[in-house]
């Protein structure tokens, strides 16, 4: 039974594949008993996002598994095994760390996917498929993730628009607690940049939207992080100087900020600063608003060239981690290799200690028939060498006439037996 991972990602199947292939969050109880059921595995954990569909197991059925997986979506073997990749071993942990560090994403250096592994743990852990020698793997690899993100530049950099503006912001503002953010259209880009925004920590969200029912629906998402507020949209100049952010990205022809809205908002505001960040194409906010002291205004193209030099840095940080990761894997295994052995070393200590205890029953009963103490003593000597060395000198034997010279050296420097005439 050893360490196995097997699945499909954004860089094996398209994406109608792994959508065949995903679990939803509401089957993934269900899937893991079945699985474990079968009896095709005791530990079962899965990892089912947008981009991967996993199995990290301890079994000795691989291929049940991957049959497993297909059926359990009514899709053929066959029609999964061309985008399929399986990992054994320490190719299996070296896999799980680079999944859990971002080394394997779609968008290098993703901090959430190391969430979504700990989430898909805690499943199978709450249906039983974790037996404590996986949940150790999986600790192992989290620690491990840390580490590549700390120590290296993986996830350092701003690589999305939405993580661009919260960087941006947390440049110009000390305490992102005490900002308002106001989102000029509810679409999927200021979704984005509203969700990076409120998971970390502004202090509210102004939402001024052509469609209320568009903005109404962003509010009801972001407002289980903090307060947020739909503003009409003719009301857009009157809710300028309530925001220190500022995300535009409506598909106006025309400008809707403008030079003069933003001065009358900085007059009001004692000219606090204020951010701008304008994401639309043709372009929502006046480009001479940008000489204006107290405001910091950026177009979406001064956030894709930044990005595209941050994402040239995360490539050249995941060289880094590439090399971290395989260190740490090969450290893991040693170690998860040495507790293996721990059984093996015990059974062979207590069959040492039985033989020991059988030699000393020999030798109490000799001096109880009135034997000489030196003449028991050398022979129960004798009868636990011979004891002793009698698997060895019977593996010496078959190897010198197997005339298998690697495995002879092998067994002969492991007993401590080598000697400078050894191979004559």
């Amino acid at each position: 039974m050893g360490f196995f991972a097997l699945g499909i990602n954004h860089t094996t199947a398209p994406v109608a594949l792994r959508e065949k292939v995903a679990f939803v969050p509401e089957r993934l109880d269900e899937a893991l008993r079945h699985a474990q059921s079968l009896g095709l595995t005791d530990d079962i954990v899965i990892v089912s996002t947008c981009n991967r569909t996993e199995l990290y197991s301890i079994t000795d059925s691989p291929d049940d598994l991957t049959e497993w997986l297909a059926h359990s979506h009514g899709i053929s073997s066959d029609e999964l095994v061309d985008h399929l990749y399986r990992h054994g071993e320490e190719d299996a942990f070296i896999h799980l760390m680079r999944v859990a560090s971002g080394i394997d994403s779609m968008v290098l250096g993703e901090p959430q996917i190391l969430g979504q592994v700990k989430t898909a743990l805690q499943y199978a852990r709450d249906a039983g498929t974790v037996t404590p020698k996986l949940a150790r793997i999986f600790e192992q690899v989290f620690n491990a993730a840390k580490k590549v993100r700390t120590e290296t530049a993986i996830g350092a950099q701003a690589v999305s628009l939405g993580f661009a503006v919260l960087q941006l912001a947390r440049q110009v503002f000390s305490d992102l607690s005490a900002t308002t953010v106001l989102l000029v259209a509810a679409g999927e880009m200021n979704a984005l940049v509203g969700r990076h925004l409120a998971e970390h920590g502004v202090g509210k969200i102004l939402i001024c939207n052509r469609s209320p029912d568009r903005a109404n629906m962003l509010a009801n998402e972001l407002k289980v992080h903090l307060p947020v507020e739909v503003v009409p949209f003719e009301q857009l100049e009157s809710a300028l100087p309530r925001a220190d952010i500022v995300s535009s990205s409506t598909g106006s022809i025309h400008t809707v900020i403008t030079m003069d809205m933003v001065k009358r908002a900085l007059k009001a505001r004692r000219h606090r600063p204020m951010l701008m960040v304008d994401l639309a194409v043709p372009r929502d906010i006046e480009p001479s608003i940008a000489e204006l002291d107290d405001v910091y205004l950026y177009t979406v193209d001064n956030l894709q060239g930044v990005i595209e030099g941050n994402l040239a840095q995360r490539r050249q940080a995941a060289v880094e981690a590439e090399v971290m990761v395989s260190q740490l894997a090969a450290q893991y295994m040693q170690v998860n290799r040495a507790q293996q052995a721990g059984p093996v070393i015990a059974h062979y200590r207590k069959q040492m200690d039985e033989l020991r205890l059988q030699e000393l029953q020999r030798a109490k009963q000799l001096v109880a028939q009135g034997v000489a103490l030196d003449e028991v003593l050398d022979r129960l000597s004798q009868a636990v060498m011979a004891k002793l060395l009698h698997r060895p000198s019977q593996l010496i034997k078959e190897a010198a006439t197997d005339a298998d010279s690697e495995r002879l050296t092998w067994i002969i420097k492991g007993l401590g037996a080598d000697h400078d005439g050894q191979n004559e």
